[in-house]
């Protein structure tokens, strides 16, 4: 388990906002629950799985090239 930095959470924010995607979509292309974005995007969970938080990195990674 690893704790999402609140760099990384901003990042993941504004990424979304800027594609204006919902959270479903964002599931949909990072591979993780969209409960489980829901909770972190709103602050409720801050500690998640290793392999989550490398998921949402490269996504976030993947959407700085464009």
């Amino acid at each position: 388990m690893i704790e999402i930095s609140s760099i990384v959470l901003l990042e993941l924010k504004r990424k979304r906002g800027e594609r204006n995607i919902t959270v479903t979509t964002l599931s949909e292309e990072t591979g993780v629950s969209r409960w489980t974005l829901a909770d972190i995007l709103t602050g409720r969970k801050k500690i998640i799985k290793k392999s989550t938080y490398q998921k949402i990195d490269n996504w976030i990674a993947e959407n700085s090239e464009e």
